[in-house]
């Protein structure tokens, strides 16, 4: 094991990715964000990261924006709130933030979103109140929530390490060390740390072309999972759905990729068929808390019994935001041969972890999966099986030994996962 840093190395070791990371902003910005000339691009930050919101910025300008909104946000400021405010009040959206995101999006905002906070800045927290305030804003914030679910407003979902994430990554390592550390891994699985990550990334959509090609080929009528956790889940998918992944599209024929990084080809299962049990593979972290080791039960779409080793009230609330959070909104492959999972790396973040493993999600489903989805409206959806949620909430199911079997409507077994990882990397 090498020698821990000091403060003075660790403070050279970022000055020395700076290249890295201003390619890294370029890279938001551009395949991202893809900002158009006289755009306004919305950027919500932690305020740690400062100095990489001005680079951002910056590269936002060069690009051809026309305005920049920053809307900061802080970990301890949002405990202190959550601690000293009644439930109450976060069962609804402040008028002012509702005329300020449906504005945003309704003028055709580009939205970036840069993930980096404390997995456990919640710890202890009546999980109520973030699961509210988060209901509120899907709903309230209509123009906001269905600019980016019906493919009307380019965002995007990056990170950036802040000083207690770091702490929770690398707990061995120092405050300045792990935020060092943070960063490579952030640039490296970003696959941004070479000298032109742009083309990286075009390389890499490459990639996802050819796992959608097959999957949407095959139009399977269901997926069963299976794992040696327990996991033995029947996911049934919905006649013309649709397999997406890599770089996504909105109704005007932009094309950006939503997150960064990404591994996963995806799709909207059937909101009435999913029958079975399912373990998860890694801990989620949900609004600042955390969930571990936990299952749910599935019958005719619909969870019906669950359970975890920690958190199981955060679970809870999830599941009770809306009639409809109790179903599935997607279904996700990926192969442990990512650079995610290879790093060894346990994120405590959603946007990293996912990417490491094949998921689900209960809540909203996407219409975009499904043939002709963004022209129909939500009750249409719904009666086509995809599922409309105020909730989205992602969790990993991923393990080194998951195999997953496409069936076809007339009963043809094909294996598309064998031991965590397409059928065909196994050959």
């Amino acid at each position: 094991m090498s020698a821990p840093m000091t403060p003075e190395e660790c403070r050279r070791a970022i000055e020395a990715l700076s290249p890295q990371i201003e390619r890294y902003a370029e890279l938001i910005i551009r395949k991202g964000a893809a900002v158009r000339e006289g755009q306004e691009i919305v950027v919500q930050a932690p305020v740690e990261r400062a100095d990489f919101v001005r680079v951002l910025v910056e590269r936002a300008y060069n690009a051809g924006a026309g305005h920049v909104t920053v809307i900061w946000h802080d970990d301890a400021c949002t405990r202190l709130e959550y601690q000293n405010v009644e439930l109450p009040y976060f069962q609804h959206t402040p008028a002012w933030k509702v005329a300020q995101l449906n504005g945003l999006a309704e003028a055709g905002a580009a939205f970036i979103f840069l993930e980096g906070s404390d997995p456990s800045a919640l710890k202890g927290i009546d999980p109520a109140k973030p699961a509210a305030a988060s209901k509120a804003r899907n709903t309230e914030c209509r123009s906001f929530r269905e600019g980016m679910d019906f493919g009307k407003n380019v965002w995007t979902i990056a990170g950036v390490p802040v000083e207690a994430w770091a702490r929770h990554v690398f707990p061995e390592m120092s405050s300045d060390e792990a935020l060092y550390r943070l960063w490579r891994a952030i640039l490296e699985t970003a696959r941004s740390a070479g000298e032109d990550p742009q083309q990286d990334w075009e390389t890499h959509n490459a990639a996802f072309e050819k796992n959608k090609h097959f999957l949407n080929g095959q139009a399977f009528d269901r997926l069963h999972y299976v794992s040696n956790n327990g996991t033995d889940l029947t996911v049934g998918l919905n006649r013309g759905h649709i397999w997406e992944g890599g770089a996504g599209r909105t109704v005007d024929g932009t094309v950006f990729f939503p997150n960064i990084p990404t591994e996963e080809v995806f799709t909207t299962p059937d909101r009435m068929r999913v029958d079975g049990i399912v373990h998860s593979a890694m801990p989620l972290v949900h609004a600042g808390q955390v969930v571990r080791d936990f299952w749910l039960r599935f019958e005719g779409g619909a969870v019906v019994d669950y359970g975890a080793a920690q958190g199981r009230d955060v679970l809870q609330h999830i599941l009770e935001t809306d009639e409809n959070a109790v179903r599935l909104g997607e279904c996700a492959l990926i192969s442990k041969n990512t650079p995610i999972r290879e790093s060894g790396i346990l994120f405590y973040d959603t946007l990293y972890d996912e990417n490491a493993s094949c998921h689900l999600a209960l809540g909203m489903g996407f219409p975009e999966c499904l043939e002709g989805g963004l022209d129909m409206d939500k009750d249409e959806l719904i009666a086509h099986g995809v599922n409309q949620s105020a909730t989205h909430v992602d969790f990993m199911i991923g393990s080194d030994d998951l195999c997953v079997t496409g069936v076809t409507a007339d009963g043809r077994e094909v294996p598309i996962f064998t031991n965590g990882q397409w059928d065909w990397e196994s050959c």
